[in-house]
Parts: structure tokens; sequence; C-alpha cells
């Protein structure tokens, strides 16, 4: 590999990845202007936005995760809307509808708030199914259907979904279906003690707070057509073949593990892993990825798409500790 980073093609891509990596670092420092702590989550958010992915948050009430996207997309040249989901929420209060014009005595096409760059679809699991799927079509296939008629959605098209792990009453659970077209799954904690007290500061004493555009929406999809450039050695494909392989045939690497798995990652994760690691590598200035950019987004990627067994949540067993496991029975390249 090391032979493969002394060609110049490599060279030309560390290149335009450091020049893409300082800008990526402004909009990190603009969130974190508002957002105090949570750097771990901000720098996920920005890894799915460059792979085109999406993301499901999962965290208690008042963590900030809508002001996280909003001002996410306040750095960006780019709209932003936020979905509230309820159970009476209809697929057309999302996607839009036809109205009949009697002027014209035709329909014409209201379009819904779906129609924007960055949406946030807050407490999805409220939602019933035909909502949750409506949203779900948009993100993968980046087009909408009214009534027969497609519409494509504009680019750059980011979709962050919260949920909330307490409450299950008057909540629809996501299809697995459904949940593996999230590119990742990110738990969001509380902040730690010095954080509340920036918090509490930044927040209660009239400290406004603004942000900068600090990138325009066709600089994000030219860094989005980078990542497919991004170098991946065969070695690092074959590491990710074998890490989601594992999960799917864990007594094929020696792994004790195989009656707490019900069903192992789809070939999804193997694309998400490899994309993922990608963005990863622009946000560390490289034209290159390396074993750890797959590390850094393993857990993320995975745990949404290993089903346990009943066995493994009676013994409270999580697919973070699966996927512990087979990280370090995995050999690194």
């Amino acid at each position: 590999m090391m032979t493969d980073m002394l060609n110049p093609e490599i060279e030309e891509l560390n290149r335009k990845a450091e020049q893409y990596c300082q800008l990526l670092s402004n909009v990190h420092n603009e969130i974190s202007k508002v957002i105090v702590g949570q750097d771990k989550i901000i720098v996920k958010l920005i890894v799915a936005l460059l792979s085109k992915g999406h993301v499901l948050l999962e965290g208690v009430p008042g963590l900030a995760k809508t002001l996280l996207i909003k001002t996410l997309s306040e750095c960006i040249d780019s709209n932003f809307v936020r979905l509230q989901f309820t159970p009476d929420l209809l697929p057309a209060d999302i996607i839009g509808t036809k109205i009949y014009d009697h002027n014209s005595t035709s329909f014409s096409t209201v379009k819904g708030p779906i129609f924007s760059n960055f949406v946030l679809a807050d407490e999805i699991n409220r939602a019933p199914p035909k909502v949750q799927s409506a949203l779900l079509e948009a993100m993968q296939e980046k087009q909408v259907t009214i009534q027969g008629e497609t519409f494509p959605l504009e680019e750059p098209f980011f979709v962050m979904a919260t949920q909330n792990p307490i409450e299950s009453e008057g909540t629809y659970k996501l299809p697995e279906a459904q949940i593996d077209r999230f590119m990742f799954k990110l738990l969001i904690s509380y902040p730690r003690k010095v954080e509340e007290s920036k918090i509490i500061h930044r927040f209660t004493e009239g400290i406004n707070v603004g942000v900068q555009k600090t990138i325009t929406g066709d600089q994000l999809i030219e860094i989005q057509k980078f990542n497919h450039q991004v170098y991946t050695d065969q070695k690092i494909g074959e590491y990710v073949a074998q890490i989601v392989d594992a999960t799917r045939h864990p007594e094929d690497y020696g792994l004790d593990i195989d009656n707490k798995i019900e069903y192992g990652a789809s070939p999804r994760a193997s694309l998400w892993l490899t994309v993922g690691a990608k963005s990863n590598a622009i946000l560390h200035g490289r034209g290159y990825v390396i074993p750890q950019d797959i590390q850094d987004i393993v857990y993320d990627v995975l745990r949404h798409r290993i089903l346990l067994t009943y066995d493994a949540e009676a013994e409270y067993i999580t697919s973070d500790q699966i996927i512990k496991t087979i990280i370090e029975k995995i050999p690194i390249p």
C-alpha cells in the first residue's frame, strides 16, 4: 500500500483532500460555536453528509438534536426543514399532493416540505408506517412520486431522523428493512458536567452566537463527487468484507457468538463502510483510506444492521459488544 501512496496520483488526491479538509474544518468550527461538546456526533454527521448517507440519531429529549442539524444547514448555503412526526401525520403532509384549480379546471402539484436540502424527521417512530415509508423512499430513491408524477429531489439532500429510546407508548417501531436504509445509527449521550456549565452560560445569558456560511451547496456536491476518487487499497476492501461476513458466519472466524446473532449485516453495510471510510479520510486530509478509517465508523454502520437473538437480549448483550468482539478478532491489514 505504501508503494501506491508514492504514486503521483495519490499525491494529487492528498492535495485535494487537504483543501477540502480545511473547508470542512471550518464547518466543524462553526457548529462548535453553537453546540457544546458532541464533537464525535458532529464529525459523524459530516461524514454521512459527504457520503450522501442519512442518519438515525437516538437520544433522550433535550440534547440539541434539532439545533445540531439546523446549525449544520446554516453553515452550508442550503435550506432546512423540521418535520414533527405525529400519529395523525399523512404521507401527503411530507411529500405533497395535487389540488384541483377551479379557475384553470386542472390539477396542480403542491410540493411538500421534503423538497429541502436538510430534513429533520423528529421522532420518526411516532408516525405510522405509511408516513415512514414515504420519507424512506425519498431517502433511497432521491425522488418523490405524487399521484403518478415523479419529481427529483434537489442535491444536496440529507435526512437526520431522531427517535426517543425511552418512550414506547404511541410509537411505531421502524421495520428492519427501513432502518437498514440509514447509513449511521448514532447514539447521543448527556453532556459532561463541564460542558453542562458552558451550556448554561451560553443559553441563559442572552449570548447571541451566530454561524457563518462556510461552503456553498456546489462545493459540498464537489466534495461528495471527490469521495469516489479517494483511493481504497484491495486489502482495505478485503478487511471490510471480512468484518461484514463475520456478522453472518462468525464460526468461520473462530468467534463463539453464533447463538447471539439472528441475522448479520446486509451488503449495504459493506458499501457504507467503504464510502464512509473515504469521507473520514477526507476529514483527515488524506486521499487514501487506512484501516483506522474503517474502525472509526464501524460501530455506527453496523449497530442497527445486526439483529440479536432472544438469548442475547435476555443476557443484555448489545450489538456494540458483538461488533467489538469481531473487530478484535479480524486481523488489521
